[in-house]
């Protein structure tokens, strides 16, 4: 039987461990790379504090950082299938265009879904 990758044998803690590297190397690499997170980083600096200092039950709390975090989240994934679709061939072609349009639909959602999630909120 064949193994999946060279990589999936470590277990427990090690695994842990490794996993805990590799998604600092991530978001490392997305930081340096990425202007669009750089700049989603910057929105959270601002509006996670922000949330924690509003006057609102923690239920809302939670809502106003996780449509925060949720922008973050989308824009790594994106910027996965960005690198992807980029290490597979940089040239003009329908299908990478559409991958990258829908992740960038994604992104635009999610920051959508915090503008009317603090809107609600605020505005009760």
């Amino acid at each position: 039987m064949e193994s999946e990758s060279p990589y999936k044998g470590k277990t427990g803690l090690k695994r842990l461990w490794n996993a805990f590297h590799y998604s600092l190397a991530g978001f490392s690499a997305a930081f340096k790379n990425e202007d669009a997170f750089r700049q989603e980083v910057i929105l959270a600096v601002i509006l996670i504090p922000t949330a924690l200092f509003l006057h609102v039950d923690g239920l809302r709390k939670a809502a106003l950082i996780g449509s925060v975090f949720l922008v973050l989240i989308v824009e790594l994934l994106n910027s996965g299938i960005e690198a992807t679709v980029d290490r597979i061939s940089l040239e003009n072609h329908h299908l990478a265009k559409r991958a990258k349009d829908i992740g960038s639909s994604a992104v635009f959602l999610s920051l959508v879904n915090v503008i009317f999630t603090w809107l609600l909120i605020l505005f009760d």
